[in-house]
């Protein structure tokens, strides 16, 4: 009766006793060796890190390619800026002079160069290429292969 008493007495207590580890016990299936458990939590932890940085390198690496962009578009819009007519920069840009008074002047009648240019050409319509031509070809023999 004194035992039941005592073991009625440690019952409470047993509450606070270090269970089991039944989440690696050798004998269910699945089991590993806690070194082997260790080493996998260090290899996670390390690809976890090595990602971490990959990622930063990669945001560093476009970060720096979108400014190398922007200053390429801002270099080429100076270009295009400086090169428009209308706009004279001193320090690049030099006048020339217009002594004969080229497209301006009222002696030159570019209606009248087109109109010797087509005299000079034959006009050509569809299916030209078809027809055999009117100039003479040369007559060269063609050459046979065989034995």
């Amino acid at each position: 009766m004194k035992r039941l008493l005592l073991l009625a007495m440690l019952l409470p207590f047993a509450g606070f006793a270090q269970p089991i580890n039944t989440m690696n016990n050798p004998n269910q299936p699945g089991y590993q060796i806690p070194s082997q458990q260790r080493m996998q939590t260090q290899m996670q932890t390390q690809q976890i890190q090595q990602k971490g940085m990959l990622n930063q390198q990669l945001q560093t690496q476009t970060r720096m390619q979108q400014q190398h962009m922007e200053n390429q578009i801002n270099t080429n819009s100076q270009r295009v800026r400086q090169s428009q007519p209308g706009e004279l920069n001193s320090g690049q840009q030099q006048m020339l002079p217009n002594s004969n008074g080229g497209m301006l002047s009222g002696t030159h009648n570019p209606d009248n160069s087109l109109n010797k240019q087509q005299q000079m050409l034959p006009e050509k319509k569809n299916g030209d290429m078809l027809k055999p031509s009117s100039t003479p070809q040369p007559n060269v023999p063609l050459k046979t292969l065989g034995p």
